[in-house]
């Protein structure tokens, strides 16, 4: 894509509603009427690939088409009762919007998918999404930090907005699922309502999410952290990346980070709903359809800084040396060993090892690694990672070296809403199928929206529990499922509202 075309559509100071005569092409701005970046996106061609199913588009892949025009095996889907056209209508959106999705950072065969906050792929992924709720008649709008939101207004405007979408970022080398299949479900459940349905009475809202991996900055959250308040660009503009761009430097070239554009942070929302993949082996083992999370589990993610002296291999003696690696060595044996001894459901992982100066025949004098310990339970969390701090000094002392440990993200537990949970629950059962109530190992946005409104997240089974990675795959059945609960619950809660209430009390 590229900024020049005589025939750009130009958003001038409106929210995009899907009206303009010209859908080939238009400059996306925010909300203030400030142009995001002179290119442009095209409204059907994705690597010059048509996209809406017409006579040479090639977007259903072999793991798809046949699902795409068959009934899909979740059964009827009325909310409460629709015939299967329309559940294969909304299956076949999400799918077309899941491909396209994965050619943007789509390396070569087998290399996965790296779509890093505001680089060319992340920029071109959000105005193509943002293409394609403008042609379904949403209103479109980016806020300062890059998240993208499509507004179907209700009828009750006064009432709080159902927000419902996922992050669109992944990791380097990641699969086409873990974020996507949220934003892809989410818009096509948006779109079939508004299509069958009309206007709501609550007003729905889609939101590609503009980061969560945490793979470019070394902090996580930025998109769903900002809608929160939690994470504020004055405290998170210096941060740099790996290749020492500053987070700040990063919006302004993606054209974002400026003061005139809309702030991210909300205080206008009444629910949020996500589905995700699990990331994990549960629904596969156990044979189970449907994942209901009931807690997504505490997180802390520190930096480690380890400083020794760098000097020559061959004539430095052994008891002599101040080598920073083998310090980290011995903290991450002891770090596994601890781990394991605190047993289920913690977990540690280190990440990430950097040395200096990184050569064969040169001690190394400084090390850093990455930190990430997770928990359900805040109380041990916070135990655990004190224990390991002083193992860590303890360490450091004895060897002569210095140690830093910096904490770069604190995500508590975060429990979701038993009332959502428990609506899924009865859709599911409705639906005839099984479903368990999980806890989530991994981190989510719906973890830091349930700290401003009531949230639930649905999970699908992965594949041999592969995630971040080329590998990382669901049955197209599996994604059609957790698409129609996702769409059933949202009709719920924005179309009769009243009724599930008076079902409730019931």
């Amino acid at each position: 894509m590229n900024g020049q075309a005589g025939n750009e559509q130009a958003v001038n100071g409106q929210a995009m509603n899907g009206q303009s005569e010209n859908h080939r092409s238009m400059k996306v701005r925010t909300e203030n009427n400030q142009p995001v970046n002179d290119r442009l996106v095209n409204a059907q061609l994705v690597n010059d690939q048509p996209l809406n199913g017409q006579e040479g588009s090639d977007w259903r892949s072999s793991e798809h088409a046949e699902l795409v025009n068959a009934q899909t095996s979740a059964g009827a889907v009325d909310y409460e009762a629709a015939p299967n056209p329309f559940a294969n209508k909304l299956t076949c959106k999400m799918f077309e919007l899941l491909e396209a999705l994965s050619r943007f950072g789509g390396g070569p065969p087998g290399g996965g998918i790296t779509r890093l906050l505001y680089t060319p792929a992340w920029l071109e992924a959000q105005l193509f999404l943002a293409e394609q709720m403008n042609l379904a008649g949403l209103e479109v709008r980016f806020d300062r930090v890059g998240n993208l939101y499509g507004r179907l207004e209700g009828t009750e405007p006064g009432r709080a907005v159902i927000l419902t979408g996922s992050h669109i970022d992944t990791v380097r080398h990641g699969g086409k699922y873990d974020g996507a299949l949220g934003v892809a479900a989410s818009l096509a459940a948006v779109v079939s309502l508004k299509e069958r349905y009309g206007v709501p009475k609550q007003t729905l809202e889609v939101v590609s999410f503009c980061e969560e991996e945490g793979s470019r900055f070394p902090f996580a959250y930025w998109g769903s952290g900002s809608v929160t308040g939690e994470l504020v660009l004055e405290r998170c503009g210096l941060i740099r990346d790996g290749d020492g761009v500053t987070l700040q430097e990063a919006m302004l070239a993606a054209g974002f980070g400026r003061p005139e554009q809309a702030e991210p942070r909300r205080s206008d929302l009444g629910a949020y709903v996500e589905v995700h993949i699990e990331q994990g082996i549960v629904l596969e083992r156990t044979g189970t359809e449907i994942g209901i999370v009931e807690t997504i589990a505490g997180q802390r993610r520190y930096t480690v800084d380890i400083h020794g002296e760098a000097n020559h291999a061959g004539t430095t003696p052994m008891g002599m040396r101040r080598d920073a690696l083998a310090g980290a060595a011995e903290m991450m044996v002891l770090l596994e060993k601890m781990a394991l001894a605190e047993g289920p459901p913690l977990v540690a992982t280190v990440g990430r090892l950097d040395l200096s100066p990184n050569t064969s025949n040169v001690i190394p004098g400084g090390a850093s690694f990455t930190l990430d310990i997770r928990h359900e339970s805040a109380d041990a969390l916070e135990a655990f990672c004190g224990r390991v701090s002083e193992a860590f000094a303890g360490i450091a002392a004895a060897r002569g070296l210095k140690l830093a440990q910096q904490l770069q993200l604190e995500a508590p537990p975060a429990p979701m809403d038993a009332g959502l949970g428990g609506r899924l629950e009865r859709l599911c059962s409705s639906r005839g199928l099984s479903c368990r109530r999980m806890v989530s190992g991994a981190g989510h946005d719906a973890q830091l929206l349930a700290a401003v409104c009531p949230a639930a997240m649905l999970f699908v089974p992965s594949r041999g529990g592969i995630s971040h990675a080329p590998e990382e795959y669901t049955a197209p059945e599996q994604l059609a499922r957790g698409t129609e609960l996702l769409a059933a619950l949202l009709h719920q809660l924005a179309y009769e509202e009243e009724a599930a209430q008076e079902g409730e009390e019931k």
